[in-house]
C-alpha cells in the first residue's frame, strides 16, 4: 500500500518543487506549501459532495454511448466541479495568506491546491486499478497529473491578474475559473469519448499525450511572465 501511495504521490510532489524552484525572486514558506496542497484534499471532498447526489440522481452519465454524453460528464461530472472546488479552495487558503505578495505566489498556491487534488485522485484511481496500479499510475504520471498541473497554473497566473492588475485585466476574474474549466473539460472529453470508439483509443492517446506536452510549455511561459512583471515591479520600472 505504500508503494502505491508512493507512485500516486510522487509526481505530483515533483510538480510542486518544481514550480517552487521557479519562483526564484522570493521563495513561499514551506509549511504554506503543506497548508495549501492539503486545501487540495478538501478540493476532493467539496467535488464529492456536488456530484456524488447528481450522480445518484442520473444527472451524469456514467456509461458512454456517444460523445455528447462523453462531453457532458466531462463538464458537469468533473470539470465544472472540480475547478470550482479547487478555485474555492484556493480563495479559503489566500485570502489571508500574508506571503501572498508577488504574482508568481497565485500560481505556486494554485499549484499546491491541484497537485493535493491530483495526489489524493491518484490514490483513488491506483487503488482501484488492483494489479494493474504501476500502469495505472505510469499512464496518469504522464497524463493526468500533468494535465491538473497545467489547469493550476492557469488559475494561478489569472488569479494574480485579478488580485494585483485588475486595472489592466478586468476579465481575469471570469478567467481564473472559466480557463481552467474549458481546458479540463476539453481534456477529459477526448479522454473518455476513447471508451465511444475504443478502436481510436491510440489515437485519443496520443493527441492527450501531445496536449499534455504543449499545456505544460504554456504553463512555463505563465510562469515567465509573472516572474518578469515581479522582477519588474521591485525594480520600480513600469511594465511596458
Amino acid at each position: 500500500m505504500i508503494t502505491v501511495i508512493a507512485l500516486a504521490v510522487v509526481p505530483a510532489i515533483i510538480l510542486i518543487y518544481y514550480t517552487y524552484q521557479q519562483d526564484k525572486l522570493q521563495r513561499e514558506p514551506t509549511k504554506n506549501l503543506v497548508k495549501a496542497f492539503f486545501y487540495g484534499w478538501g478540493a476532493v471532498l467539496a467535488t464529492l459532495i456536488v456530484t456524488g447526489p447528481a450522480v445518484g440522481a442520473g444527472l451524469i452519465p456514467t456509461e458512454f454511448h456517444s460523445l455528447g454524453d462523453a462531453v457532458k460528464t466531462a463538464f458537469l461530472g468533473a470539470a465544472i466541479p472540480e475547478e470550482s472546488a479547487k478555485l474555492l479552495m484556493l480563495w479559503l487558503f489566500l485570502r489571508k495568506c500574508r506571503d501572498f505578495d508577488e504574482r508568481m505566489d497565485g500560481i505556486v498556491y494554485a499549484v499546491c491546491v491541484g497537485m493535493g487534488f491530483a495526489a489524493f485522485e491518484n490514490i483513488e484511481y491506483l487503488i482501484a486499478a488492483g494489479s494493474d496500479w504501476v500502469t495505472t499510475g505510469i499512464g496518469r504520471s504522464l497524463t493526468a497529473i500533468p494535465g491538473h498541473f497545467a489547469f493550476a497554473v492557469i488559475m494561478g497566473y489569472y488569479y494574480s491578474l485579478n488580485h494585483f492588475d485588475k486595472y489592466r485585466a478586468p476579465g481575469a476574474g471570469l478567467k481564473m475559473w472559466l480557463y481552467p474549466v474549458l481546458a479540463h473539460g476539453l481534456y477529459d472529453s477526448i479522454a473518455m469519448y476513447a471508451q465511444v470508439s475504443p478502436q481510436l483509443s491510440g489515437v485519443i492517446s496520443t493527441i492527450i499525450l501531445l496536449g499534455c506536452f504543449w499545456a505544460l510549455k504554456a504553463a512555463r511561459k505563465r510562469m515567465e511572465k509573472h516572474l518578469i512583471a515581479d522582477a519588474t515591479s521591485m525594480t520600480g520600472i513600469d511594465e511596458q
